[in-house]
């Protein structure tokens, strides 16, 4: 079904790059082209960069300034020795020093006044000086231009960059000058555990993962709260000043179609039912604490839409469940109606699950993901204006940042992407895929504002174990496997997994473009049962929980890494919280 979008639709606000001084190098050259009038270039490019002493990736930003462009090149040289590897929205050629990216078809025209972006990945050693000289279309870009005066003046600009906003008027980052909701039902689960009170005070998502815990169904892990008596506790810890309530969206029809710990209480072809019974009523609720200082953040269904990219026929990894929801549309139109209801509550920022490096960081998932995820954002009366965000690695495990390795390295003549743990993808760690997604998603239409979170509640891979170094030059495999923070046996892995470790702490704008680290996933409460446990919730058994499993074409068919004796999806696992606790990096002091 369809639906118009409602009149008390508003639009998100565009929104600047969150900066982080140590890592944030940023530059504006003015584009001026002595060409004839009709031609007339004048462009400012935004050239920033995440760097890790090794390699690093850049978001590059062209704004035309000028009369229309279709069809562009950019060219500039670089002072060391950077090395490309790949890009994402445009195509590059490098020789030595010298680059040259050209459009990606979809980005080649720009209006006077509309900006396009690419963005790329490039190892190198010694300094990474950024670029001050550009060309484009082949003429030596210099001097100023003269934007023209402000169309839309601030009459009172506000110094103070972390001003209090009228309760319910949409920020850039929801992060920015709020605390977060500690949810009291898993904090008290937390503290009950040997040195969890260290941990206890940390914001986690509210998960609303089936129809009664809107009202509350007394199960494990909620209690009796259900989302009215959450967000009263929130106004209560607000009091007044600017909270995060954070809030996961999770009951599609034919929820999870690639793994059966996840299922849900909806078949696929009930839509009607996600939309009345579920979405709905949430957005009743939410309306009655619009104009209270909570902003709420949503996760928009999580593992549902990259499924339609990875797990469907003719791939190997595809499952006839999958299939199904690829053919009846109920994925990207559930999404649609959520971010569309959700979306025009004025407090509401929504964040779509974008999956994790190692699902979708491959070429032909990379670009493919994020064009479905703007097929979903118009889709059932949504717009892209509902989507505030997009948050990767949701109740997953890949490391946020990996040091010891990098795209763009060899070894021995071989390139880590060769490497069996890297296996040709295209980013080693989150950080580096949610910043170029990001990018990715502008290109496709998507306000260059949007922001990013990464979910690093499980990825810190601490304790003994964790490598210092990379490992020895002797093969790429064996460079690659000594040096990765991430110590599964297989990144498709994503069940109670042995050895992980809590990471980085929430954290607001720790890079640029990341809105926040989020602890999405409550740290102690199970990625799905090791064997079978007949339950009323709809959740299955997956043999990806089991330890003995051996696994499947999703996971290379390798063995699964889960822990024991694990409890049904959602509910507490304690001896998975205190190997979190004992395993986090940062260490728990």
């Amino acid at each position: 079904m369809s639906r118009a979008p409602s009149s008390s639709h508003r639009t998100l606000p565009r929104r600047a790059l969150a900066t982080a001084s140590a890592l944030l190098l940023g530059v504006a050259t003015a584009l001026t082209a002595s060409a004839p009038a009709t031609a007339a270039t004048g462009c400012s490019v935004d050239y920033q960069l995440n760097d890790w002493g090794s390699g690093f990736t850049a978001d590059v930003q062209i704004t035309n300034l000028g009369s229309a462009v279709n069809g562009w090149t950019l060219d500039w040289t670089f002072d060391g020795n950077q090395q490309i590897s790949n890009t994402w929205g445009g195509t590059h050629s490098q020789s030595g020093q010298s680059v040259s990216v050209t459009d990606a078809g979809h980005n080649a025209a720009i209006a006077q006044d509309a900006t396009v972006s690419f963005g790329f990945q490039a190892a190198y050693s010694g300094s990474n000086a950024v670029p001050t000289d550009f060309t484009l279309n082949g003429v030596l870009c210099e001097g100023s231009v003269d934007p023209g005066p402000d169309p839309d003046p601030d009459p009172d600009p506000d110094p103070d960059p972390d001003p209090d906003p009228t309760p319910g008027e949409r920020v850039d980052n929801p992060y920015v000058g709020a605390d977060v909701y500690v949810n009291p039902i898993w904090s008290a689960n937390a503290a009950a555990e040997p040195g969890g009170e260290a941990v206890a005070d940390q914001p986690t998502g509210v998960w609303m993962d089936r129809t009664s815990a809107i009202e509350g169904n007394d199960s494990p892990t909620t209690g009796d709260m259900g989302l009215r008596d959450h967000l009263d506790e929130a106004v209560a810890q607000a009091a007044g000043e600017p909270l995060v309530f954070q809030l996961v969206i999770y009951n599609l029809p034919g929820r999870d179609c690639a793994a059966l710990a996840s299922n849900g209480e909806l078949g696929p072809e009930e839509i009607d039912r996600y939309e009345s019974e579920y979405i709905d009523p949430i957005a009743d609720i939410l309306r009655d604490y619009e104009d209270t200082s909570l902003r709420v953040v949503t996760t928009i269904e999580i593992d549902s839409l990259p499924n339609l990219i990875t797990n469907i026929s003719p791939r190997e990894t595809a499952t006839p469940e999958c299939d199904v929801m690829l053919a009846n549309g109920n994925y990207v139109n559930g999404v649609g109606y959520a971010l569309a209801q959700l979306g025009a509550i004025s407090n509401v920022y929504n964040y779509v699950d974008a999956g994790h490096h190692g699902w979708i960081g491959w070429e032909d998932n990379f670009a493919p993901s994020a064009a479905l995820f703007y097929e979903a954002a118009n889709a059932n009366g949504a717009s892209p204006d509902d989507v505030h965000g997009f948050i990767a690695n949701t109740a997953n495990y890949s490391a946020l940042k990996e040091e010891h390795f990098a795209i763009g390295e060899t070894v021995n003549g071989t390139p880590v992407r060769q490497s069996s743990w890297v296996d040709w993808n295209n980013y080693v760690d989150e950080l580096s895929f949610a910043q170029a997604l990001r990018v990715e998603l502008v290109s496709q239409g998507f306000d260059p504002g949007i922001g990013m979170l990464i979910d690093t509640s499980r990825n810190g891979w601490g304790g003994p174990d964790r490598p210092i170094s990379a490992g020895p030059t002797t093969d790429v495999d064996a460079y690659v496997d000594g040096g990765r923070f991430d110590r599964r046996i297989q990144y498709g892995n994503w069940c109670n997994q042995a050895g992980a470790g809590l990471g980085e702490r929430p954290t607001t704008a720790p890079e640029p473009g990341i809105d926040a680290y989020v602890w999405m996933k409550p740290p102690g409460e199970s990625d799905g049962s090791s064997e079978e446990i007949p339950n009323d919730e709809g959740k299955g058994f997956d043999r990806m929980c089991d330890p003995t499993y051996e696994g499947n074409p999703r996971n290379n068919h390798s063995m699964s890494g889960a822990l024991p004796d694990a409890p049904v999806a959602g509910h507490w696992f304690s001896e998975q919280f205190q190997e979190l606790l004992a395993n986090a990096h940062p260490p728990v002091q």
